[in-house]
């Protein structure tokens, strides 16, 4: 039986860093996947996958919509090429799980393909195509991940009843994609299928949009994207979807109780998603769950024993890729005797919708239902230069200071690249500044990284200079 200091079960990218790290620190660590490709849901069908096609849908909309404004004439007419389009995916999606796959190597981590399970605190049993074999470790470190979820009146044929897994390999373009569900991932796959020609109807059960930001971005969000065609219906709750042949049929309630009924030919379930446990046997190792099926953790991600630690969408918390990794860093170097931490509030949050959207720390609606006194400093993107020169004028950055120490409290954006802005913010309230240290630190010119410049100003006594 080989014996290892670590054994990691799951291969997205918490349970992947968490063995890197338990490597690079001494330890002899084994990685164990379920599936023949590294690098979880989120390599695999979910964070890159999307990306691939976000960006290859942008290029065609910009192909038909923004080229001949740029002075760019095509002969002829823009045509879609679906499938070479989900071959380049595929392409981007076996690069990056490769990758992974030469960073075990490099490290000397032992990858085991099968299903884990606990055979008891200590032993791991792997069941895969072969024989089963069990393997032994002094730390194990849960990282299942999570998987869709649904509603329980759903029936998922995954033809078109479908999730984001079926919707990232489509083999046509829906003449009508009705999503169930107004956050990330429908949001994001939405817009894809829009840019590709189909219909696209958002049904959203809340009274807006990416309900857990900022209610500034949310409509600012909504009202780019029904700018580019996609209709909604919030505070719409969904009562049954059924399929007739090609024909699907959604009936919901209103906000006024009204029952509607919208009909198309493939309908995204987005409603979130749930962790994963199916085949961990962790009552064998005496490992607590709670009733959302997570597993309870304390602030060290140790389970209640001792020597099982779990992170990342399997655990509370957001279920966020960057989350899980910097969970399985902590996970590593606590076993290794050190002392990291994690401050969650500085987690960013981003849609990948264009313009993109992303959030740091407290929403004004947080700060208000905690009491606290703040200030607030926007600006809109229309305002820079450097966006009137690419043409992505939507969106705004919207700061929150505390009203007596100016510090940063909440960093809200929309607008082109705000996903590689926002680490701006996350790096300023790492440091606790304030908003007029953001406001006195020198931006280059024309960049969108201005933006959040001035809204620093905006928030500093109202001193925004382009506006």
């Amino acid at each position: 039986m080989s014996t290892y200091d670590v054994a990691v079960i799951g291969s997205g990218p918490g349970g992947y860093v968490a063995a890197i790290r338990c490597a690079q620190l001494g330890m002899k660590t084994a990685i164990i996947e379920k599936y023949s490709t590294l690098g979880g849901t989120c390599l695999n069908v979910g964070c890159i996958p999307s990306k691939a096609l976000l960006d290859s849908s942008h290029h065609f909309e910009d192909a038909i919509k923004h080229f001949e404004d740029h002075g760019i004439e095509i002969p002829g007419e823009v045509k879609l090429n679906l499938e070479k389009m989900m071959d380049r995916k595929s392409s981007v999606v076996q690069q990056t799980c490769d990758g992974v796959k030469f960073l075990m190597d490099k490290n000397k981590i032992d990858v085991y393909e099968g299903v884990g399970s606990f055979e008891d605190k200590t032993h791991i049993k792997i069941e895969g195509e072969g024989d089963a074999k069990t393997i032994e470790a002094k730390k194990i470190i849960i990282a299942t991940g999570s998987k869709p979820a649904s509603l329980p009146f759903i029936e998922l044929d995954k033809e078109r009843v479908i999730t984001s897994t079926e919707a990232l390999k489509l083999k046509e373009v829906p003449k009508h994609m009705i999503v169930i569900g107004g956050g990330v991932i429908g949001l994001e796959l939405g817009q894809v299928y829009r840019r590709l020609g189909a219909e696209v109807t958002v049904v959203e059960y809340l009274d807006r949009i990416i309900p857990t930001m900022d209610s500034a971005l949310s409509k600012e969000l909504q009202k780019v994207l029904k700018k580019q065609g996609i209709k909604f219906h919030v505070s719409t709750k969904v009562k049954s979807v059924e399929r007739n042949g090609d024909e699907i049929t959604i009936k919901a309630d209103d906000k006024k109780d009204k029952e509607i009924e919208i009909k198309g030919d493939y309908c995204l379930v987005s409603v979130g998603r749930k962790p994963f446990t199916n085949g961990l046997n962790a009552d064998a190792a005496g490992v607590e769950l709670d009733d959302k099926g997570r597993v309870k953790v304390n602030e060290h991600l140790q389970t209640n024993v001792d020597n099982i630690y779990a992170i990342g969408d399997v655990v509370r918390g957001a279920m966020l890729a960057h989350k899980a990794e910097e969970e399985g860093t902590m996970v590593a170097e606590l076993i290794a005797g050190q002392k990291p931490h994690i401050d969650y509030n500085l987690i960013p949050g981003v849609v990948y919708t264009w313009p993109e959207v992303a959030s740091v720390g407290k929403t004004e609606e947080q700060l208000k239902e905690m009491g606290v006194k703040y200030k607030e400093g926007k600006f809109p993107m229309r305002a820079l230069g450097r966006s009137r020169a690419s043409g992505d004028i939507d969106g705004l950055i919207k700061i929150l200071a505390d009203e007596k120490t100016d510090e940063v409290l909440g960093v809200h954006m929309i607008g082109a690249r705000t996903a590689d802005l926002i680490a701006e913010a996350v790096t300023a309230m790492e440091f606790r500044a304030s908003a007029e240290d953001i406001a006195r630190m020198s931006h280059a010119h024309p960049t969108y990284a201005e933006a959040v410049k001035e809204a620093a100003l905006a928030a500093t006594e109202n001193r925004a200079l382009h506006i």
